[in-house]
């Protein structure tokens, strides 16, 4: 065998050496249970094998090869799987951070429950608190006389006057007229009306999130983890000759429990802070919701709409 392939060999028993592209080439070469034993039971001349051929049956001496490689691919990539499930459950946290705390969009509401209210779209009872934040919805829906006019458009030059005098902090613009002032701060208002869909950034981002892929992202994960732990400390530690490779793994196995552990920490924080988000727009919860997530939809869809109208405005 060439000096490469006993490299390789080397590699595979102390579980150190291979890359990324190296390990999932070879997971692609795992054999079937039919050709492991072809292999098993060749006894002619190595050299009449193919070079992939005496590659694999050189392999096959290891015991457990392939499930090694399994193993040095599951470690080799853990960091940034747990990396993406991290920066993705951060994602969500602020998300239900920005929503909670933005002065604007809680009034924004209020405006549209106030005006809905009136106009007899959505709920009657009172509060923000009992909003259904589907509502915001049916606004683009809900024209005026003129055909084109939407009762969004009416919350929003309601707040935009109101929101200009607050970002002015109620400076009197000297020498201007009473018209020429709520001009001024009709567009200020209007600014920073704008900017909520900037402030709402990681909401619009969790709109596209997946809670089943996450899921199932660190169900694969411990799954992965379980394999591995199971090779190294039942399969491989009957055997001293494997110490190398079991001694390699065995401190990421320590390491990747607790992030792990971390992770899964990290997801139920998240659930109860979209619950709690959830229940405090919606009231009760309905436990079938085939999307956890639904509210950051409804918000992401809201603020399209809501930045059409701002176009709108401020070209009128």
């Amino acid at each position: 065998m060439s000096s490469p392939d006993y490299n390789f060999i080397k590699w595979w028993e102390t579980g150190n050496g291979l890359s990324l592209q190296q390990l999932e080439a070879l997971v692609k070469m795992v054999p079937t249970k039919e050709e492991e034993a072809k292999f098993y039971g060749y006894e002619g001349d190595i050299n009449e094998l193919e070079t992939v051929e005496k590659f694999v049956k050189a392999i096959l001496r290891i015991p457990f090869a392939f499930l090694r490689v399994e193993v040095m691919l599951y470690r080799e990539t853990f960091e940034d799987d747990v990396v993406q499930l991290r920066n993705s459950f951060s994602m969500l946290d602020e998300a239900c951070k920005e929503i909670i705390s933005s002065r604007l969009f809680l009034k924004l509401i209020e405006a549209v429950l106030k005006t809905g209210n009136r106009m007899n779209v959505g709920t009657s009872r009172g509060g923000a608190r009992a909003f259904k934040l589907d509502t915001l919805l049916k606004l683009a829906h809900v024209k005026g006389t003129d055909g084109k006019t939407t009762l969004l458009h009416f919350v929003v030059q309601e707040i935009i006057l109101s929101e200009g005098i607050r970002v002015s902090d109620g400076q009197e613009n000297t020498g201007k007229t009473v018209e020429e002032s709520e001009e001024d701060y009709r567009r200020l208002g209007l600014d920073r009306v704008s900017a909520l869909s900037t402030e709402l950034d990681n909401v619009k981002k969790t709109a596209t999130i997946d809670l089943n892929v996450l899921a199932s992202s660190i169900s694969n994960l411990s799954g992965g983890l379980a394999k591995l732990q199971h090779l190294v400390q039942k399969d491989l530690c009957l055997d001293e000759q494997n110490g190398n490779f079991v001694n390699s793994i065995q401190s990421f196995i320590n390491y990747a429990e607790k992030n792990l552990k971390d992770l899964q920490g990290d997801e139920d924080r998240v659930l109860t802070h979209v619950k709690e988000i959830t229940e405090y727009f919606h009231g009760d919860v309905n436990k079938d919701e085939a999307n956890p997530l639904r509210i950051f939809v409804i918000v992401r869809d809201f603020l399209g709409m809501l930045d059409h109208v701002c176009k709108e405005l401020r070209i009128s």
